[in-house]
Order: C-alpha cells, then structure tokens, then sequence
C-alpha cells in the first residue's frame, strides 16, 4: 500500500462536511501530520474555472449532461494537477467531494443513470478511487435550512428539497455498493461534535495506515 492516503469527504449540501474538514485539517497539520486540503469541483486554477460555469445561478439552461461532463472535466484537471502530484510527494489528500458526488447529484437526482456517470469518471480518474470516503449524513430537510442562513447559494444549492432528498438516496445506493469503503459521520450534532468525530476517524485511518 502506498504511503500516502487519498481520502474523500462527502455528504449532502448542508451537512457541514466543509466545515468540519476546515477544522480537522487545522487540529491535523498542528499535530505534524503531512495532510493536504483541496476541493472539487475547484482545487487548481482551470478547474476552479470550470466550478464557476457549474454553480453560476444564471446558468439555467444548462444541461444534465453538460452538467456531469463539466464536472468530470474539473474532476480530471484538479487530478493530474493536485491529487497525483500530492500523493506522489507522499501527502495524504484531504479532498472536499470527488466521484461519489457526481454518481449522486448528476448520476442518482438528475437521472442520468449512476453507471453512466460512473463510465464518464471513470475516463476522467482512470481508476483513481478514494482510498476511503468519510461520508457526513444528513437529514435533506435539515441541510436545506442550514443553507437558508448563507448569504449567496449556487446552483445546486438552489434546488427544492426533492432535489437534495434524491441525492440523499443517491449516496444510499452508492455506500450500500462499497460498504468498505466509507466511514459514516452523523452531521446532525452541532458542528463542534461532528468536526471531532470527523477528526477521530481521519486520525484514526491516518494512524492505522502503514
């Protein structure tokens, strides 16, 4: 197994997974841990490009299709730039969303069909799966009214609660498909508790891995 870790952080728009992370990477670089934090869609200066086309509310007309090869586009150029050269150097990778967010939002709630995205990903990562996926869950209904407190929401963010409820199934489906592979977080607590609970699970994969 290699040194380094690539490790995914996933969860429903509202469930704190950002901000978590943003807190265990803080507790994990003070304690000396080699951990580096990036994001998707986003994390290198193309791909952040391509993130604004995704999540501009003006975007109406984009398509469901568009729409998941825009993402897999982002997903490939923030790859090869950050999460390769990372892991390479021997950096464990903490990355805000990857594929799973695509075979969930795009896949799953837009009804393209989780094998058809996957297909798509799977030319853009060439195999590159996370090592593990730390997944924060949820309530739909109660991430929506987490959002309601943010000052601008983007596209997605936008959505009606049926939206988001099948995202929620999305993921469902996704970890029922690779139990292994992914470490459950209950968002619902305050943020304090989700984020030590987010930091207990990372700390521990970070230990464990040899």
């Amino acid at each position: 197994m290699d040194k380094a870790l690539f490790i995914s952080i996933e969860g429903c728009d509202g469930s704190g997974k950002t901000t978590a992370l943003n807190a265990v990477y803080q507790r994990l670089v003070s304690q000396g841990y080699d951990v580096v934090r990036s994001r998707e869609p986003g994390g290198s200066a193309i791909a952040e490009q391509i993130r604004r086309v995704i999540l501009d509310p003006a975007n109406t007309a984009e398509d469901v299709r568009t729409e998941a090869l825009l993402y897999a586009a982002s997903r490939r150029q923030h790859l090869i730039e950050v999460v390769l050269p990372a892991l390479k150097a021997g950096h464990t990778v903490l990355c805000d969303r990857f594929i799973d967010s695509s075979l969930a939002y795009q896949g799953f709630a837009r009804g393209i069909g989780i094998d058809a995205v996957m297909q798509v990903n799977q030319f853009a990562i060439e195999g590159r799966m996370p090592d593990r996926t730390i997944y924060f869950d949820i309530d739909p209904a109660v991430g929506l009214r987490r959002l309601a407190g943010r000052s601008a929401l983007d596209r997605l963010d936008q959505e009606k609660l049926a939206f988001h409820q099948k995202v929620h199934q999305g993921y469902a489906q996704i970890i029922a498909a690779d139990p292994g592979r992914f470490i459950i977080i209950d968002a619902a607590p305050a943020p304090a508790a989700v984020a030590q609970a987010a930091y207990q699970a990372i700390a521990g994969l970070l230990e464990h891995h040899v």
